[in-house]
């Protein structure tokens, strides 16, 4: 039972250090690359709540689009413009 309670307690530190990481700052190229990937599921969105009936193809494209899109705008979100250890020094 202690070697699960110690993966939980990993599992908390690598959560907080990647929330952590999610609040400094991001580089320019990926700034623009999560803008870029909003417009794509975006535009995913759109396609998926159209009032009119749709080919099956293209609801397809649609839902790949916003996939697509939210793993883009969430990946560039974690990158971090200095190469830091995001673990608390205090520890």
């Amino acid at each position: 039972m202690k070697n699960s309670n110690n993966k939980d307690g990993k599992f908390r530190d690598k959560l907080k250090s990647f929330f952590k990481r999610c609040g400094q700052d991001t580089p320019p190229f990926f700034k623009k690359l999560r803008i870029t990937g909003l417009v794509i599921a975006a535009a995913g969105a759109t396609l998926l709540a159209a009032p009119i009936a749709l080919p099956a193809g293209i609801i397809a494209l649609g839902g790949y689009l916003t996939i697509g899109g939210a793993v883009a705008t969430a990946m560039s979100q974690a990158a971090i413009v200095e190469d830091a250890d995001c673990e608390d020094p205090n520890k």
